[in-house]
Formats: structure tokens, sequence, C-alpha cells
């Protein structure tokens, strides 16, 4: 069966990106001047745009101009409880009451208010490379060690838009929870990582 014609039109943008038409950071035509280029309907030209966001080859929200993307810088995480390196800025610190998951994680009662904050992470050239999602239980307190669960998540609406991803883009979520001296949990965390921006290492 031959490709959709979205495909095929999404083949040829990425042809002429590659060729250097558009470079990083510029913005393509509007989607209905390269419907019209491509003799296509608006629609079409539309689901291949999806696809070249998808794929890290264009950048920018849905029903706003889009960018040819800049290669991301993948980086590799080998110790989900380091520093972050680069400069990082507070999105969100409200309270929250502690969800089931919560509550198991940090081994209190469903609905306990638990202090929260997210925090976006900048890549050295100013781009959003992960979001930190931490919650605990009155004042933070030091830990010893740390345990991490790794799995996938879809992105939800603020989440894509931090990272300047699709929503429901898949990423990299590394459950980072904080012990004590007793291995009580003090703090637990939520760390996304975009997959085209990271690949995950772990250490025996």
């Amino acid at each position: 069966m031959p490709d959709a014609l979205h495909r095929r039109i999404a083949d040829d943008i990425r042809r002429r990106i590659t060729a250097g038409e558009w470079r990083p950071g510029q913005a393509l035509p509007s989607r209905a001047d390269l419907a019209a280029a491509y003799h296509v309907h608006e629609q079409t030209m539309r689901l291949a745009y999806v696809l070249l966001r998808r794929t890290g080859i264009l950048e920018g929200e849905e029903r706003k101009r889009v960018v040819v993307a800049h290669p991301p810088a993948v980086r590799t995480l080998t110790d989900a409880d380091a520093a972050w390196p680069y400069s990082c800025e507070v999105t969100d610190a409200r309270p929250v009451p502690a969800t089931e998951e919560l509550a198991k994680r940090l081994g209190v009662a469903v609905g306990s208010l638990l202090r929260h904050e997210t925090v976006e992470c900048m890549d050295p050239g100013g781009r959003s490379a992960m979001l930190a999602s931490a919650w605990w239980r009155g004042s933070r307190k030091a830990h010893v060690s740390y345990t991490a669960e790794i799995d996938t998540v879809p992105l939800g609406v603020d989440q894509a838009h931090a990272l300047g991803l699709l929503v429901d883009t898949l990423a990299f979520r590394v459950v980072r929870t904080r012990l004590d001296w007793h291995g009580t949990p003090v703090e637990t965390a939520d760390l996304l990582l975009p997959m085209d921006r990271w690949r995950i290492r772990l250490h025996g």
C-alpha cells in the first residue's frame, strides 16, 4: 500500500530541510501557503506538520507558526538524584492534596496536604530539557538515598506546552523517591524527559 499523501509531503519537507532550504530556527511558510504549493487540502498539510513535529523535525504548538527544530541535545541520565547543572525555573509551587498514587509513594493518607514544586530545567541553549515535579509533606528533609523507577507517559497540555511538544507525545518518566536514614520516604518526584532528547543508562 502506498504511503498516505501527508507522509509523502512530510518526507519531501524533511528532504528540503536537509538540503538547507529551511534552516534550524527558521519558520516554515504558513500551512495554507504550503497546502497551495503542494496542491492539497490544508488538513493534509496539518497532518504532515503533526508528523514532522512528532518526529522532532519541526517544533511549535498547534495552530501557531512552526519552525525547523534545532537538533536536540541528547543527554544521558545516569543519576536521577544529581543536581541539574544548568538554569532552572520554578513554574508551579501550589500545595496539593495527596492522590492515591502520591499517598502510597510517601506513606501518607490520601488527601493529606503536600508541598509541591514543578521546575523546568533548561539546556545550555535555554531550551526546555526536563520537567521535575516534586511532592513532600511538611518541611523539606535531608535524604541519604533514593529509589528510581522508569516508565513512559503521554504528556498533558501544560507539560507539552512547557517542553514545546504535542499533547500525548510520549516521554520517559523517572519516579524518584528520596529516603531518610530509616528508609522512610521524605520526598517523591516525577522527572519528565522528552524521549527525543534523552537516553537512560543505569549503573549496577
